[in-house]
């Protein structure tokens, strides 16, 4: 598809791009068609814009679409406080004219990205690359951006990777749209019903039937979730000696399966192994990635424990199975050890999640907290031979390891602003009370219940803690558990 022409070029431009004013007409509808133009923040654009500015290890990435006359930010990592700038002079708007990836090396030798406001302007942008969205009838929507402060290049490896993030961000455009449908079908099918109905009173009979068959289905609807849910979750924490564990569970609707999912479990000889994940998506289509993922994770670590290992398993299984679809999920997967001279050894693998926090009391009566953040783990299932990394390190006594999934640092503070890695981490080292896993999770589970709106996401825990010794004279200590017969839920029904 022809989409734009070459103007004829200053000595010593390269060619400025023009729009082809039919294409851009096509385009512009189907932006409108996909109706995403200032929609509230989405977690799953915005994981697509961290994981962009963590794969390319740069200090800002966007997910962006152009519009008539701006260009619209619908995830926007390391930028904080931009929503939309002028689409001309843009580089996004440069980047839909081209049928590949576009990449600047140096912005301050490209004769027409320098002129541009992120060049010249107080951020300074010295590289950029960004790949088009395009949509299955060939329109580029807007584009998928990672840009540095410094000069760099990429590999022809590095562009495909960008194209693949530029993908799965249609994708999410394409799973919106389809509910979008799905919802005024329904809504023009009420209207028609209400229009065909007899008479006033035929109506109002059977708007109440109706409204009672909904709340019929509601419960019923909830009642599925919440069994559902349970057969996804492991019954109790299971008494691992020398360890004290504690864990919560918590849906943001009882209507809808989470896609969270925890576990702990026993390996050969004295080893535990023990996961929390995150599944893109949430009802029943989730809750089958979920309980595959709980599944290949416990087979996997009985043949091989290695947590790199394991994580490989699941991300080949999650590409080859049918039954998962497109979806794809984050996991941290631990092994522990124990120690000769007491506690643990732990390793600890990483495929996309936040990193799990070790905490223990410092001399000060303050809280030491330390990120486990192994460098360079990518979603599970999303891409074929997808790295991932581990890290190993003591938990000793009076120490403890939290795990968490993206609902809570995702959840909003009393000014709206997520609370984030930041406040996550200022939360623990501020903690007074002992550092223990009943302790975390029982004050992680306050610090939720204080905020204005809770948790708008499923939030789990996991925490482990190895007691001092004298606490514990039989070296053995129960698991302790938050959730109970049915998980608990979010907000209003």
């Amino acid at each position: 598809m022809q989409q734009a022409s070459a103007t004829d070029p200053a000595p010593g431009r390269r060619p400025e791009l023009v729009p082809d004013p039919d294409v851009e007409t096509a385009r512009i509808a189907a932006v409108r068609r996909y109706d995403i133009l200032d929609t509230p923040p989405d977690g799953a654009f915005d994981r697509v814009a961290a994981m962009a500015a963590r794969l390319f290890d740069v200090p800002v990435a966007t997910v962006t679409i152009v519009d008539t006359d701006r260009i619209w930010f619908k995830a926007a990592h390391g930028l904080e406080g931009v929503a939309e700038i002028g689409r001309d002079p843009g580089l996004c708007g440069s980047a839909i004219l081209r049928d590949d990836t576009m990449v600047i090396p140096d912005t301050l030798e490209d004769p027409v990205a320098v002129d541009n406001p992120l060049v010249a302007g107080e951020m300074g942008v010295r590289f950029y690359a960004a790949a088009p969205i395009i949509t299955p009838d060939g329109h580029k929507l807007g584009t998928v951006n990672v840009l540095d402060t410094r000069p760099r290049s990429i590999t022809e490896e590095d562009t495909a990777t960008l194209a693949d993030l530029a993908a799965i961000v249609l994708d999410e455009m394409e799973l919106r749209l389809s509910a979008l449908r799905a919802l005024r079908d329904e809504q023009a099918r009420r209207e028609a019903e209400r229009r065909h109905a007899e008479a006033e009173r035929a109506r109002a009979e059977a708007e109440r039937a109706a409204r009672e068959k909904a709340e019929q289905d509601k419960a019923a609807i909830a009642a599925f979730a919440s069994t559902l849910q349970r057969t996804l979750l492991p019954p109790a924490l299971p008494a691992v000696p020398g360890l004290e564990l504690a864990c919560h569970y918590r849906t943001a609707s009882a209507h809808d399966v989470g896609g969270d999912f925890y576990d702990v479990f026993p390996l050969d000889g004295d080893r535990w192994a023990f996961f929390l994940g995150d599944v893109c998506g949430k009802g029943p289509e989730a809750a089958t990635v979920t309980a595959l993922a709980r599944h290949t994770l416990r087979a996997a670590a009985q043949i091989n424990a290695d947590p790199v290992t394991v994580l490989s398993a699941l991300n080949t299984m999650l590409l080859t199975d049918v039954t998962a679809g497109r979806r794809f999920c984050t996991v941290l997967f631990g092994l522990l050890e124990p120690r000769k001279d007491g506690g643990f050894t732990v390793t600890i693998a990483a495929g996309g999640h936040p990193p799990a926090y070790h905490v223990r009391p410092d001399d000060g009566g303050a809280v030491w907290v330390r990120a486990v953040r192994p460098q360079g783990g990518m979603l599970v299932g999303a891409f074929p031979q997808a790295p991932f990394a581990q890290t190993t390190f003591s938990l000793a006594a009076g120490e403890s390891l939290f795990l968490y999934t993206d609902g809570l640092i995702e959840a909003r503070t009393t000014e709206g602003a997520m609370l984030g890695d930041d406040g996550l981490t200022g939360f623990l080292h501020q903690r007074t009370g002992p550092v223990t896993a009943t302790s975390l999770v029982e004050d992680s589970i306050t610090l939720l219940t204080s905020l204005p709106d809770g948790a708008g996401d499923d939030v789990a825990l996991l925490a482990l803690s190895v007691p001092r010794p004298h606490t514990t004279p039989d070296g053995s200590v129960s698991a302790t558990a938050h959730t109970a017969a049915a998980p608990e839920h979010f907000g209003q029904e």
